[in-house]
């Protein structure tokens, strides 16, 4: 079951595609959807979760707490809707392009994928592109 949460910030209307398309996504990797919690939020949040749990001490745009038991998909991502924001900008891209986006990379996270060198980082891009291609 996939549940969308806001802290600290004001609810966003979701795109009601926007569940099944990420069902779809750990479905289409093999995988079977647990419960998953996505934290909408805004930077000082997430900065805050970083520190505490990962001792960083920088924004981002996503942490992603990996529960998955098995090849069962489970977890909390946390996302800052004001890094999206300004990542979009950044890029060219929508909000919702560079939302969608980020909701991906947490889910293909916790499919297994890792993100820590080139190789690993332009996989993760690829399946990105492809699912969002789907949306």
């Amino acid at each position: 079951m996939i549940q969308f949460f806001f802290e600290n910030i004001a609810p966003i209307e979701l795109d009601s595609k926007l569940k099944p398309w990420l069902e779809n996504l750990i479905i289409s990797e093999g995988k079977k959807p647990g419960e998953i919690n996505y934290i909408l939020c805004d930077d000082a949040h997430l900065l805050a979760v970083n520190q505490q749990y990962l001792d960083h001490d920088y924004y981002t745009d996503i942490i992603t707490f990996d529960y998955v038991k098995g090849n069962t998909v489970s977890g909390d991502i946390f996302v800052s809707l004001q890094r999206v924001a300004d990542n979009a900008t950044a890029l060219g891209k929508t909000f919702e392009n560079e939302l969608f986006r980020v909701l991906a990379h947490g889910i293909l996270h916790l499919c297994g994928y890792m993100d820590k060198t080139l190789e690993q980082e332009q996989q993760m891009r690829s399946k990105e592109d492809f699912y969002l291609n789907l949306f």
